[in-house]
């Protein structure tokens, strides 16, 4: 049985079922009509919109929008319009045509239409804006609530049409008053003119005024334009239905308060595809038929590993994401083939609809949570319709990497508001594509340098995304750099610190504090690396912020082929406050690995400024995940994180000799081109007193005897609400206005910072917390020999802060640098 035979009986089978028409709801109460063919009913159900510029909406049964559908039918009635397209063209013009489908709605269905056009490519619109990438095309669509829509093919000739007979197929899932689609055509025509259009829908619902246009409108432009649908009627709608739809929302409402959430039954599984590398996720930038055959061919083992994440659910949901339908609707076909169970498709939506649990109202049940894949028009509410309630064993839901966010995996995220109706939540993630020229100029930047000709490192340990600049003078004295930095001539990244030579008696102090707080160090590398494995998938890649960031990458990276016998990756980047995080380095990593892997990692949180520096840098990037993992998070600033205990980590005792002998990144506009790396130096002169193979053995050889208590916190943080609190950034506002200084940027908290402080920036004084004991030892040494004064106080959620001097000169702080001791 043919694509189009099967997908009739199903749907026949579907009608066999549901004796209701899922329209009468609306009908009855506000005297809309739905006329047209016999199936029409059968295609279509009707419900109310939240929105001022249209009452009612038609549901489509077959489209795997709002209501899930089995994904056979969905992918059959589009690929059995296209057939009809090619039929009506011919083989030599359908070669030289284009399919162009509409966001968000029509964007599977149009290439559901290109699969059975067989030979042509397809683009669909987005309104989702990709940094670099140039747009060829936009319009407005009049009736919807979100309306900019955006055209970015990869190839800037797609649309081209000076080829002779070159066809434009336009697919929309319903042709109602033409508006949209023939403004679309009106403007890619005065762009990119051709002799000849094709509107494609499923159902054609122009009325009998509408109907006259579309011949006027072909003679207005000067080319042919048809029409293929699936079905035919209209849509009556008597005086002022637009103000009774919105009182009977508001009376439905009134009425019946919301539900409270149920509580996730499940924790949600990570199934990896192996998505076929170059094939991009859907039509946003284009889609060939190589690529379509790239994707046939590996879409049945992609299903078999959904197929063994589900294990015996017999009634399965294949949930897509907005505009990303096709692939989760191509990886729904491939499991329904793959396996008896009972496979249904539907995505997610933007659209705000009223929910009615009637049989004959076409949305009866509703999941809101908010957007996860950082929307350009901001945050807001998101739908899953008629997944509650629909008695699913399990739900895999589908997002592209730029949507696998934080947000996705928050309490009140996608994936919690799935687990509170069904058994089972899985998680796949197809790869955000990366247009050919973001990889082409990833391409010309340079290999990660590794030691031990950059950094003492091991080459396996990590790859530093960096430039050397260990032949440039940089450095400058900590008194300069203070005032230059405080009175806003440089920029604290322009220049290095003098690096700190450590005495005898702090190295020993150092060893001392290594050996004492080892295992307690192993056991929050252990549980950060445990939670990242558990949450962000098998083979994570680690990419740490130079340089307190990256000897706990190196252990994260040690601790997972230790205990697993992972290999992971690991690279080394430079993130700037005030400047962002390296925007080459991040080309790089999306260039050789899929963005949704991704794991930044960092040494401790402050006062949480990096993570929001973070979070802010990432928005013009698609598919990295922002959030941090951290050894240490007092601040309450992430949720993955070793401990929350603000204790001393040796590595932030020392600068370069505990961290492979790489300085602080640097951004220099004279040193650091638009095409470039940030830089940094190796020490490799300080090799005598190096001790970052010595601080990293001696934390790995503790892992096997923390190994229970790893897993015991694991499970235990896995269960947990991890939310941030950013109690510490409260803190640090309170101390900014308390001690006069009006800085948050002055104010360092906890161990690792305030350590910074005192090596390397002109420190005021230290509050330490009253009754801090070993952890603080090497804070005090360092404070005495800076003459700096150490006040302990009752109330601080970090074991101490440093103060930077707030109004620094020479005068204030003496000559040698020292502090002042007055408040």
């Amino acid at each position: 049985m043919g694509v189009q035979g099967r997908a009739d009986e199903q749907i026949r089978e579907e009608e066999a079922v549901d004796v209701e028409w899922s329209g009468n709801w609306v009908a009855e109460r506000l005297g809309v009509e739905l006329v047209g063919d016999g199936e029409l009913r059968e295609l279509l159900g009707l419900a109310l919109r939240r929105n001022p510029k249209r009452a009612h909406l038609l549901v489509s049964n077959v489209l795997g929008k709002h209501v899930p559908q089995r994904p056979s039918v969905v992918h059959g009635v589009g690929f059995e319009l296209g057939e009809r397209v090619r039929n009506l063209l011919g083989e030599a013009e359908a070669r030289r045509a284009v399919v162009l489908g509409y966001a968000e709605t029509a964007t599977g269905l149009g290439h559901a239409v290109a699969d059975g056009l067989g030979v042509a490519p397809y683009l669909h619109s987005t309104r989702r804006p990709v940094a670099g990438v140039a747009q060829a095309g936009g319009f407005e669509e009049a009736h919807s609530h979100a309306t900019s829509h955006l055209l970015l093919p990869e190839d800037p000739d797609l649309l081209d049409a000076s080829a002779e007979g070159s066809p434009l197929i336009l697919v929309d899932d319903e042709f109602s008053t033409g508006n949209t689609v023939l403004n679309t055509i009106r403007a890619l025509h005065a762009r990119y003119p051709r002799d000849r259009y094709v509107i494609v829908a499923l159902v054609d619902m122009r009325s009998e005024a509408d109907q006259g246009r579309l011949a006027e409108f072909a003679e207005e432009i000067g080319a042919r334009v048809d029409l293929v649908a699936r079905a035919r009627g209209t849509v009556r709608l008597p005086d002022g239905v637009l103000e009774k739809g919105r009182d009977l929302v508001a009376a439905y409402e009134a009425g019946h308060a919301p539900d409270e959430p149920p509580a996730p039954r499940t924790a949600p599984a990570r199934v990896t595809l192996d998505w076929p590398a170059g094939v991009p996720d859907g039509g946003r930038h284009g889609f060939t038929p190589v690529h379509r055959a790239a994707l046939e061919a590996a879409l049945p083992g992609m299903a078999a590993r959904i197929a063994d994440a589900v294990g015996d659910a017999r009634r399965v949901l294949v949930l897509g994401f907005e505009e990303l339908m096709y692939a989760p609707l191509r990886l729904a076909t491939a499991l329904e083939d793959a396996t008896t169970a009972d496979v249904r498709y539907s995505t997610t939506t933007r659209s705000p609809v009223l929910a009615v649990d009637d049989p004959g109202y076409a949305i009866r049940s509703r999941l809101v949570f908010p957007a996860h894949d950082d929307p350009a028009d901001g945050p807001g509410d998101r739908y899953a319709y008629n997944v509650a309630g629909a008695g699913f064993d399990a739900v895999v839901a589908v997002v592209d990497s730029a949507g696998d966010t934080p947000a996705l995996h928050a309490p009140d995220g996608l994936l919690a508001r799935l687990a509170g109706h069904t058994d089972q939540v899985v998680l796949a993630v197809v790869p955000s594509y990366v247009p050919t020229s973001h990889r082409q100029e990833a391409a010309m930047l340079p290999e990660p340098l590794r030691g031990p000709a950059f950094s003492s490192y091991a080459a396996d340990d990590v790859g530093w995304l960096l430039q050397d600049l260990s032949d440039t003078a940089l450095e400058a004295p900590t008194e300069e750099r203070e005032e230059a930095i405080q009175s806003g001539g440089a920029h604290y990244a322009e220049s290095l610190p003098v690096e700190y030579q450590p005495s005898p008696q702090y190295q020993e102090l150092f060893k001392a504090a290594l050996e004492t707080s080892a295992a307690r160090i192993a056991r929050a590398v252990g549980t950060v690396t445990e939670t990242v494995l558990a949450e962000r998938g098998p083979r994570p890649v680690l990419v740490s912020l130079a340089r307190a960031g990256t000897p706990v990458g190196v252990l994260m990276r040690r601790w997972a082929q230790h205990r697993h016998g992972l290999d992971l990756p690991h690279y080394a980047v430079s993130i700037v406050r005030g400047r962002g995080i390296d925007a080459n380095a991040l080309r790089w990593l999306a260039a050789h690995h899929d963005p949704a892997d991704v794991v930044f990692v960092d040494g401790w949180t402050g006062k949480g400024a990096i993570t929001r520096e973070l979070a802010a840098a990432l928005e013009e990037f698609g598919g990295f995940n922002p959030e941090i993992a951290v050894l240490a998070d007092p601040g309450g600033c992430v949720r993955t994180y070793g401990t929350r205990e603000d204790f001393l980590i040796p590595s932030a005792c020392l600068n370069s000799t505990v961290s492979g002998l790489i300085s602080r990144t640097v951004l220099r506009s004279d040193l650091v081109g638009p095409h470039d790396f940030h830089g940094a130096k190796f020490y490799s002169e300080l090799a005598g007193a190096d001790v970052s193979g010595l601080f990293l053995d001696t934390v790995a050889a503790r892992f096997d005897e923390v190994g229970d208590a790893v897993d015991a916190e694991a499970k235990e943080l896995l269960a947990a609400d991890r939310a941030p609190t950013w109690e510490g950034w409260a803190a640090v506002e309170r101390i900014s206005e308390e001690y006069g200084i009006h800085d948050v940027n002055l104010v360092k908290p906890g161990v690792g910072e305030t350590t910074r402080v005192l090596l390397r920036r002109v420190p005021w004084k230290i509050l330490a917390k009253r009754g801090a004991g070993a952890d603080l030892d090497h804070v005090r040494l360092l404070a005495e020999q800076r003459g700096v004064p150490v006040e302990e106080v009752g109330e601080l959620p970090y074991t101490c802060v440093g103060l930077i001097h707030p109004k620094y000169t020479r005068g204030a702080t003496g000559a040698d640098g020292t502090a002042v001791t007055a408040k």
